[in-house]
């Protein structure tokens, strides 16, 4: 078995904070999300000795991320291996990249815009089944790629972002193919059938592959933390530190906190200074970061950051970003100065 990380997508939905930093190297709470990813499927990866991981990246992240993700790889015992998608033209063109790495070996396909909890997500994979969609029922389907299925969990249909309500099933972007073969074979016919320049979506490819006559079956998910644009990221967050406070302490031994509050859940890292402020609930902050005078909740601030005189909420604040005001929601990019 291979696990497939398709990556290359720009990110453009959480716009000005990917301009600089891939989206999968957003910091949450002290991790990277495709540092979570992993972590996550390190149970598989022990369960079935998988060695080999799948990276599909853009151009614009090459130099960014290569040497990250061979370290990552690496520590959970894997090789990586790296193709690239010089063009976002859809999540079935990204995975065709790996066209050379899809040669009838099951595979584990894991997009890097998505975190998941789940009991026993290896034990729902056995010989008797043949692909899984792994789904989580969401009050806005409409936003997301969907499935239908009947009374045993079989899949029915496929939709991709339907206007109509056809199920609460969301696809969060986690599958199982018991045959890479058979993957990647349909992924050659739709690109050869598709328009030029249009992209294509795994979700329609999956629909093609159902009524071929393959067998796909739904597994939902305990939890799902979602990263497509910048509300659903705040939301994450929170229910990251919601999880994680309850079991590891998050704030760093070298955190300096003086004359403030701290609201838990918080995680606050190494080097960051606070001072007169009150932070929190729900607030991650990255390392070498100096917060004072501020009012700070449910927000995502990455690292180096200086801020003072700030009361905001439900926010996002990039990298090596100054800030000095008094505002309600925020959004500011990485390297950027507002004061």
């Amino acid at each position: 078995m291979k696990i497939i990380i398709p990556m290359a997508g720009k990110g453009l939905r959480l716009n000005p904070h990917t301009l600089n930093t891939p989206k999968p190297l957003i910091n949450i709470a002290g991790k990277t999300i495709l540092e979570r990813l992993i972590e996550s499927l390190s149970t598989i990866i022990k369960t079935f000795h998988i060695k080999e991981i799948i990276f599909i990246i853009g151009n614009y992240e090459k130099n960014i991320i290569k040497n990250k993700l061979i370290k990552l790889a690496n520590k959970v015992n894997t090789n990586p291996i790296i193709y690239h998608q010089n063009f976002p033209l859809g999540t079935a063109d990204a995975l065709l990249k790996a066209k050379d790495s899809l040669n009838g070996e099951s595979i584990i396909v894991a997009f890097s815009d998505t975190l998941f909890k789940s009991k026993s997500l290896e034990k729902e994979i056995n010989d008797e089944i043949d692909n899984i969609v792994w789904t989580k029922q969401v009050k806005t389907p409409h936003l997301f790629g969907v499935v239908k299925c009947d009374s045993s969990g079989i899949i029915t249909h496929f939709v991709e972002k339907p206007n109509n309500y056809i199920s609460n099933l969301a696809i969060i972007g986690l599958y199982y193919f018991k045959n890479s073969l058979l993957l990647k074979k349909e992924l050659q016919s739709s690109n050869n059938d598709k328009k030029n320049e249009q992209e294509y979506q795994l979700t329609s490819v999956l629909e093609k592959m159902r009524k071929k006559g393959e067998k796909f079956t739904s597994k939902q998910v305990k939890e799902w933390m979602d990263f497509g644009n910048k509300k659903r990221t705040i939301s994450s967050n929170s229910k990251i530190l919601s999880f994680e406070y309850k079991i590891s302490k998050l704030i760093h031994d070298q955190a300096i906190i003086k004359n403030s509050v701290i609201i838990q859940p918080c995680s606050i890292e190494k080097n960051t200074i606070i001072e007169n402020s009150v932070i929190g609930p729900h607030v991650s902050i990255g390392n070498n970061t100096k917060i004072k005078n501020s009012n700070i909740k449910t927000s995502l601030i990455q690292n180096y950051v200086k801020i003072q005189y700030a009361n905001f909420y439900n926010s996002m604040i990039g990298s090596q970003t100054v800030y000095t005001e008094k505002a309600k929601k925020v959004s500011l990019g990485d390297y950027s100065v507002y004061n």
